[in-house]
């Protein structure tokens, strides 16, 4: 049986990866709208009314508009996946990160609506949430977060400044400590602590590393790197899209793109035992597992598809 999709904003940076990446598939049919016709609700209810998912690839507000429009149509509606930051905390909606807990790609196989997560707080989540589980970082631990992505998450005025190259070379953002991925962040690490995140973007199209710097002796037990490491292990297993892997003792340097085009994530406890410090990383396509792939692996998961998704798209 082939599944049909309808990608509402198709022509946004992450819908035309997520276009991208089912147009090869036998099992999907993309369905479109017309352009004249892409602000008419009848033409666009009709049209979803015949799919199987609808996928929003909109800003916050035209997300909001797109899901009220399903609302009206009752049992007609089809089942939405939105890869906005509007709905990632609402009522009614699950998380798409299948891999948060156990159970969770059950509930994206399931749910009737499936938020995809935000790029950074894809990775803060990842590392963040098997320690809080396991006790080894308390809920009310101060978190840092620093992490910097590529240009493309930013947009379509950032590529366009970055690759006309009117834009600096490295900048810090959100400084006002606002970043709309805190919400998701703090509710789906189980933080009762709100953390401090600093991103940053840098001159390279795609590609991100989330860092979480850590006091072990500030933690209950003060437990060593090794301690953090093996509660990642346990929670994401050796297979999947999300790998911990380990780390060699010569200083260590990590470059943000190496996972580019593809699905998965890679987590990385960094230590010093003698200074009693733990840098926790994680590293993946900010297109990837941080939008587009997270996406088209949460579409295999609710349409019941083979999933395709760890392997790179090029």
């Amino acid at each position: 049986m082939v599944a049909k999709v309808f990608i509402d904003g198709e022509a946004g940076t992450t819908g035309l990866v997520i276009r991208d990446m089912l147009g090869a598939r036998a099992d999907v049919e993309i369905v479109s709208i017309a352009s004249d016709k892409r602000k008419d609700n009848d033409a666009k209810k009709e049209l979803m009314a015949g799919v199987d998912v609808v996928v929003l690839c909109l800003p916050d507000d035209a997300a909001k508009t797109a899901v009220a429009l399903m609302d009206d149509m009752g049992e007609a509606a089809p089942r939405v996946l939105d890869a906005s930051t509007a709905h990632r905390v609402a009522a009614g909606w699950d998380y798409g990160f299948a891999e948060l807990e156990a159970g969770q790609a059950g509930k994206i196989a399931a749910a009737k609506r499936v938020a995809n997560p935000g790029c950074y707080a894809t990775g803060a989540i990842a590392l963040l949430r098997p320690l809080v589980d396991a006790g080894v970082l308390p809920p009310d631990f101060p978190v840092t977060i620093n992490a910097v992505s590529g240009y493309s998450g930013g947009g379509k005025s950032m590529i366009a400044a970055y690759e006309k190259r009117e834009a600096p070379d490295f900048e810090l953002y959100a400084l006002g400590l606002e970043h709309k991925h805190m919400a998701e962040i703090q509710r789906y690490s189980r933080l009762d602590r709100r953390a401090l995140f600093v991103p940053s973007v840098a001159d390279f199209r795609q590609g991100m590393l989330v860092s979480i710097p850590l006091h072990l002796e500030l933690l209950p037990g003060a437990p060593t790197a090794d301690v953090l490491e093996e509660a990642l292990r346990a929670r994401y297993g050796e297979n999947g899209c999300v790998r911990v892997v380990g780390v060699t003792k010569d200083g260590g340097k990590l470059e943000p793109q190496a996972l580019n085009d593809t699905n998965r994530m890679e987590l990385r406890v960094f230590g010093n035992r003698e200074r009693r410090q733990a840098v926790l990383v994680a590293r993946l396509d900010n297109l990837g597992k941080g939008a587009s792939g997270a996406a088209v692996q949460n579409l295999e998961l609710m349409l019941g598809l083979a999933a395709r998704t760890p392997a790179a798209t090029r």
